[in-house]
């Protein structure tokens, strides 16, 4: 059977990233993470796609990295998984990980990586590297920290404890929890939300949120963000269309 790389399609300011290995539980190889790398910088060099959703086939949204090929090098396979994470974290449009079913080992450090995580009743979730013998990479545990914060994520690193959609929902691992028919409905009004906002601000704000939660941000760069906003049409055509009681037509990036 020939294997199914990671999809990319775009539909104006959404683009949608899918995971097509359901026989497998979607579990990522090398050949996988190249590919979404890729997807990810077309994405970035793509100026009208405000927003990235994540989502996957079959069952479960994903279970890791091919545990067999951490186990021939786990230096360079698990370096490589986590650069993969960083750059969905560093993508430029604001990410949406639809998570339903399962979600296991490093795929719970990609769902964090993403702005938003939407899942459903049937959604569960566990970190089994102290069990497998891995010790994980240092963005993934700055990820959960900061997420999370450091008592969950000791609670998941160190116990490997598996979490409901309850549970996860309650530690902020996700930001949204719905019913599975309301699933598909949730998702498309989040991204929708989020592709009709003004591009600057949007994007800014999310890449600047992301470095005040890291401790990196840079008060320069928040200042000339805040400039080009205010000096921006996009400003503008928000406060005509607040008066109007409209709903904005923004210019894009």
């Amino acid at each position: 059977m020939m294997r199914q790389l990671p999809s990319l399609q775009i539909n104006g300011r959404v683009a949608c990233v899918t995971l097509q290995r359901p026989e497998a539980a979607n579990k990522l190889t090398t050949e996988d993470l190249t590919e979404l790398c890729r997807h990810f910088q077309t994405v970035d060099q793509t100026p009208e796609v405000l927003v990235l959703v994540l989502r996957a086939q079959g069952k479960h949204f994903c279970s890791g990295f091919d545990i067999s090929a951490i186990a021939k090098d786990s230096q360079t396979e698990g370096s490589r998984f986590g650069k993969m994470v960083d750059e969905l974290e560093k993508c430029t449009a604001v990410t949406i990980a639809a998570v339903h079913g399962g979600v296991y080992g490093g795929a719970t450090d990609m769902a964090l990586a993403c702005d938003f995580r939407i899942g459903s009743q049937d959604t569960e979730m566990f970190m089994p590297a102290a069990r497998l013998g891995l010790h994980f990479y240092l963005s993934g545990m700055e990820r959960y920290v900061s997420r999370l914060g450091v008592d969950v994520a000791k609670r998941l690193f160190l116990t490997g404890e598996k979490m409901d959609a309850q549970s996860m929902y309650a530690s902020g691992f996700l930001t949204h929890l719905v019913d599975r028919a309301a699933f598909d409905e949730q998702l498309q009004r989040l991204s929708g939300t989020l592709s009709a906002m003004a591009p600057l601000p949007l994007l800014g704000m999310k890449k600047h949120l992301n470095h005040i939660a890291r401790g990196i941000v840079d008060p320069a760069a928040v200042a000339a963000d805040v400039k080009r906003s205010l000096q921006s049409e996009d400003l503008a055509e928000g406060g005509r269309a607040w008066q109007e009681k409209r709903r904005p037509i923004f210019v894009g990036r």
